[in-house]
């Protein structure tokens, strides 16, 4: 398992990091979510969390610092770690950070990131409910609610449109397809289009990293009594899924998409050299929790076979 002091650490950064941005709310979920995989995946060999651990140091010592200007902004990377003063708890404010939320979910915004990051957040509480101290929540909750007016995402339509914001994206009727009528559905289509997608290249709207970690981020404030709220945000999902429909496959201008010879719930991955570029520090990590949260939802053992081999494409 991941060391448990993780877990404190990465809440405190979801909880500072309001002060720097939203966009910095992916060091402390990406650091929580790390312990959170260690937890969930107790059972894999200790090889594999000595290299996740070794991935939430980098990310606690600032190597992926371009989520927001430090120098503006007034904090580091590193100083978004550092913990809070101590409080009493009070585990019925909790709720706060979903009714804030509440008010965003019902659309995509900026690929999903509002609600991963409030889910992680909310999941650190539930657990343990003695991090549930009233600046904790406070920030987190600030954090959630920075999302209230920011737009969907972008996408990157090819060298002669370029990128492109979700609000400048018609989408065509070809893209439409059934909304999801349960949290089932929603599993079922993300799987679906990582089987299908995770080879071609596309660029934006948070890749399938988030389109995961979006539909996993549902998945686990219902399982937390959020059904109401986890109710409200299928249709973002649903419109993220139509906006990542919307790309274009740009492999003859940006190259094929790289794919992991191993699984990462195998020692071998983490003793190699992967890529850490394009976000894939926080993302990949993040990731791991996402996948195997949803990948319980699969009950067709070829259609996990198939998930599991797609998900090698996230992984490299």
């Amino acid at each position: 398992m991941i060391e448990f002091d993780y877990l404190y650490k990465g809440t405190c950064g979801l909880a500072h990091s309001h002060l720097a941005g939203e966009m910095a709310g992916h060091l402390g979920a990406a650091v929580a979510a790390g312990y959170f995989f260690g937890e969930d995946q107790s059972e894999l060999p200790d090889e594999v969390f000595v290299g996740i651990t070794g991935e939430l140091k980098r990310i606690i010592a600032g190597e992926e610092a371009f989520w927001f200007n430090a120098k503006k902004a007034g904090i580091t990377p590193t100083e978004l770690f550092k913990p809070y003063p101590q409080e009493a708890s009070n585990e019925a404010a909790i709720d706060s950070i979903v009714r804030a939320l509440q008010k965003n979910v019902g659309q995509t915004r900026q690929s999903g990131h509002n609600i991963i990051f409030a889910s992680i957040g909310v999941r650190a509480l539930r657990d343990h409910t003695d991090f549930a101290t009233p600046q904790i929540i406070d920030g987190i909750r600030k954090l959630t609610a920075g999302f209230n007016n920011t737009h969907a995402g972008r996408g990157y339509y090819g060298k002669e449109k370029g990128w492109r914001t979700g609000k400048q994206i018609k989408l065509a009727e070809i893209n439409n397809f059934p909304k999801y009528d349960s949290i089932q559905a929603m599993v079922d289509v993300t799987i679906a289009e990582l089987i299908s997608t995770a080879a071609i290249k596309k660029q934006g709207f948070g890749g399938l990293w988030h389109i995961i970690n979006h539909a996993a981020a549902i998945t686990e404030l219902n399982r937390f009594g959020y059904e109401k709220v986890a109710q409200l945000a299928l249709p973002a999902h649903h419109q993220h899924i139509r906006l990542w429909r919307s790309l274009p496959d740009v492999e003859h201008e940006l190259g094929p998409v790289v794919k992991s010879a191993h699984d990462p719930r195998e020692p071998i991955y983490w003793e190699g050299m992967f890529k850490r570029d394009e976000a894939r520090l926080t993302h990949r990590i993040k990731t791991l929790y996402g996948y195997y949260t949803i990948r319980r939802f699969i009950e067709n053992d070829d259609t996990k076979q198939k998930a599991d081999d797609a998900f090698l494409f996230l992984m490299a």
